[in-house]
């Protein structure tokens, strides 16, 4: 009777290939993990780019920017905010890739006054609670450092007046606004570029940007390692306000 083995047939044994697959699969594995590494940032950096909001505040074409008060009658009194868009952007960095991230809301209210022609008073106040990214997990941690709990409303206060010169129904104004922004039990002044469109004889549209540095408002950008927030952002907002 013949007999076969191994030996004779020039194979490693069964159980010498079968050793080796827990390395291969390690291997596999390691390699994978890698890929993720280096790949993995740069698919998520792609994603958020389409994710995130377009900016509220863009330099308009044509803006104006006044040096008198105005002289329109119909502007003068109470507008009351009668609708919007707040939020924030801030950039991340994820494994050395830049990532934008936007949170927005509806959750918008506020008053402006308008004297002898000239923006004398205003007040936008935003509702964190309702400040929503495109992750869950991220709401809670903005939430967590903005002591959302404690303090749920974000005010930006006008301190200074503003000239409305030529402000008609379609213009456009180029400001600044001057003002205090209170987040998390702190104020901050700042100064807002900001737009001012008459939309219609008795509608007005504000948008404007702050840029924010977190440890103003007592709060820690947060650094993980492998994602960190940079320290500073911008709060932005976009109203329309109509006589009260």
């Amino acid at each position: 009777m013949t007999t076969t083995s191994s030996a004779g047939t020039g194979r490693p044994p069964a159980h010498g290939r079968r050793s080796r697959w827990p390395w291969v699969l390690l291997a596999v594995a390691a390699v994978l993990g890698l890929l993720a590494v280096l790949v993995g940032p740069r698919v998520y950096a792609r994603l958020q780019e389409g994710r995130a909001a377009a900016p509220l505040s863009t330099p308009a074409a044509g803006a104006s920017t006044p040096t008198a008060p105005a002289t329109d009658p119909v502007l003068e009194g109470t507008w009351a905010v009668t609708g919007g868009t707040a939020g924030y952007r801030v950039d991340e960095v994820l494994n050395g890739q830049d990532v934008t991230v936007t949170g927005r809301t509806e959750q918008v209210t506020g008053e402006l006054t308008v004297t002898g022609g000239e923006l004398t008073a205003g007040t936008v106040a935003v509702d964190l609670t309702a400040v929503a990214t495109d992750s869950a997990n991220r709401d809670g941690q903005f939430r967590r450092l903005l002591g959302v709990d404690e303090d749920p409303t974000a005010t930006f206060t006008l301190t200074g007046p503003v000239p409305l010169g030529g402000l008609d129904v379609g213009a456009v104004l180029a400001v600044t606004l001057p003002g205090t922004l209170a987040v998390n039990g702190r104020e901050v002044a700042v100064q807002a570029p900001a737009t001012v469109e008459r939309t219609a004889e008795d509608a007005v549209t504000v948008t404007g940007a702050v840029p924010l540095t977190w440890s103003d408002v007592g709060v820690q950008a947060p650094d993980l390692g492998f994602v960190s927030v940079e320290d500073t952002g911008t709060v932005e907002f976009a109203v329309t306000a109509t006589p009260a």
